[in-house]
């Protein structure tokens, strides 16, 4: 049995803050205590660099690191080679972009959706025009989803690159990216996922969905900040040009400029790695697999479906993701401006996310400036879900108003 209550005496976030209803996990989640202590416990126990000590403690920080890739691999099914660690998404997927540039030139497309965060389109603009290519966007379905059927209608002969979200950070729908991937193949695309909001919240099974590339961070799977994972097949990682240089990514150099580089994923992680933050990103995903990525997901599934149906109750409201897979609820209170709305609930202790979520295309196609964001994760509960559709029921341009007064 799923116990919340249970789940949540493992946040210190959760049993500090008690009148706080957390609604903004898909910016950052809260981290459980075994997390903190596993991150602690480097900064206390075997504090030293990697890879280049001869001496006992640094062996120990070697053997952390170490399997806290192998960890992070079994968690997406992947091969230990196969992980590279980052500083989060962005860096991922930036790293993806620039490796791939030899792989792509003038006329070619990279494609794309309009639901993007910045961090999975601005990176491939830049790369369209470094290199002649140009950004295509599949066109997306009424509610925002990015149906199977209008990716085939995009793909073409000239198609390179193909980088979308398994799921999108405004509207929670996702993507079919196995049939996806198996149709850009077809074409001999290379597949870029945005895993920033599936991997925290259900099971991500590279080998499965076949995909090229995928990144995402710690911090949003109850991990900490400033570490994430770029996975990469091996194929195509051996193609991938590295973003930096410096040390541990190379083997020997010369002042005649002949550089060797290091073996992968070696190669893609020059300076000194975030090792306090792998061990803890690692712990991190042992917690949620001591809960089961299934239960997480179903749980989730249960609690969206719940607040949909009391939002859609709501004259006031508009609702726009009510059919959405992920437990991400996106909406507007009417005549009120979503930064106000925002304000509002703070106001009685409920955080939500307002504005553009960092997708600033999406506006296109949802016809709206911004929006509120109310965004789940498994330690969140009905109770939470009733309170929040109890204070916008009274949510009114006078009441937003009357706050800053």
């Amino acid at each position: 049995m799923f116990d919340v209550s249970k789940i949540r005496n493992d946040f210190p976030m959760l049993r500090r803050e008690k009148e706080l209803i957390y609604l903004d996990n898909s910016a950052t989640a809260f981290k459980p205590q075994s997390v903190i202590d596993a991150e602690k416990a480097y900064y206390t126990d075997f504090s030293a660099n990697i890879h280049r000590g001869d001496y006992e403690l640094s062996y120990r920080a070697d053997q952390a690191y170490d399997g806290a890739r192998k960890t992070l691999a079994d968690f997406i099914h992947a091969d230990t080679d196969e992980i590279i660690f980052t500083s989060g998404t962005t860096q991922g997927l930036n790293m993806a972009a620039y490796g791939l540039e030899k792989l792509i030139g003038e006329g070619d497309v990279i494609l794309s959706t309009l639901a993007e965060h910045a961090s999975n389109i601005l990176p491939w603009f830049r790369l369209a025009e470094r290199t002649g290519a140009r950004v295509e966007f599949i066109p997306l379905e009424k509610d925002g989803h990015l149906s199977v059927e209008n990716f085939r209608r995009a793909l073409h002969e000239r198609v390179r690159i193909v980088a979308v979200a398994q799921v999108t950070n405004v509207l929670g729908h996702c993507a079919d990216i196995k049939e996806i991937t198996r149709l850009a193949h077809e074409k001999g695309a290379v597949v870029v996922v945005d895993g920033a909001q599936s991997v925290p919240h259900k099971k991500v099974d590279v080998r499965d969905l076949d995909c090229d590339l995928l990144a995402f961070s710690g911090h949003k799977m109850c991990g900490p900040t400033g570490i994430g994972v770029l996975y990469g097949k091996m194929e195509i990682l051996e193609k991938l040009e590295p973003m930096l240089l410096g040390g541990g990514a190379n083997k020997r150099f010369s002042s005649h400029g002949d550089l060797i580089l290091s073996r992968i994923p070696e190669r893609f992680e020059a300076g000194t790695v975030p090792i306090a933050q792998a061990v803890g990103l690692a712990e991190a995903a042992r917690y949620l697999q001591s809960l089961g990525m299934d239960s997480i997901e179903a749980y989730e599934r249960e609690l969206k479906q719940y607040l949909s149906g009391k939002l859609k109750e709501l004259d006031n409201i508009e609702f726009y993701n009510p059919g959405s897979e992920a437990a991400i609820c996106s909406f507007n209170v009417k005549g009120v401006f979503a930064q106000d709305a925002g304000t509002y609930l703070s106001s009685h202790n409920i955080a939500v996310r307002s504005g553009n979520h960092c997708a600033k295309m999406l506006v296109e196609h949802l016809g709206v400036d911004a929006t509120v964001r109310a965004s789940m994760y498994f330690y969140n509960t009905r109770e939470e879900a009733d309170r929040l559709v109890e204070v916008l029921k009274d949510c009114t341009l006078e009441k937003c108003i009357d706050i800053f007064l």
